[in-house]
């Protein structure tokens, strides 16, 4: 049975703009997978550490056969691909990619979080998730158009190719 995915995928190292786009392309060649709709590409500050460059980010849609964790394990491996360092929090980094939304499921381990658990406080995640879905509602958050009129608008801006 598949089932709905929504990752957000971020880069600020090594061209980031063909690390996103190439992520796009791979995540298109999951098992069992087949991507359905992606993002306009967004531009945004760092958080956190800001010491850093700029991201561009992205949500694409996927409908997937693959459990939660199964789809993790394949994102992880994109990320060792484009040689992700995970050195701490917030760091720089060449690839991120993060399952913010699968179906309606509620995911809380070790290893998985699910719904992302800061996606709403993120523009660059809810800005291109709306572009995709502006129905969604976020379980236990709310509705999509509510939480992005709550953000600031230059904090993720759609980038013009």
């Amino acid at each position: 049975m598949s089932a709905r995915a929504y990752i957000a995928i971020g880069s600020n190292l090594a061209e980031p703009l063909k690390q996103v786009i190439a992520a796009c392309d791979e995540i298109a060649n999951l098992p069992k997978s087949t991507l359905i709709q992606k993002s306009s590409l967004y531009v945004s500050k760092p958080l956190g550490y800001e010491d850093q460059p700029d991201f561009v980010n992205a949500v694409v849609l996927v409908k997937t056969e693959l459990s939660p964790h199964e789809l993790l394990s394949e994102l992880q491996s994109l990320e060792l691909l484009h040689e992700r360092v995970r050195s701490f929090a917030n760091a720089p980094r060449t690839l991120d990619l993060d399952i913010i939304l699968f179906e309606d499921l509620e995911i809380n381990d070790p290893k998985l979080v699910i719904p992302h658990p800061r996606m709403h406080e993120r523009a660059f995640v809810i800005f291109p998730l709306q572009e995709i879905n502006a129905n969604i509602s976020i379980p236990h958050i709310g509705d999509i158009a509510k939480i992005a009129k709550g953000l600031d608008p230059e904090s993720a801006k759609r980038i013009t190719l």
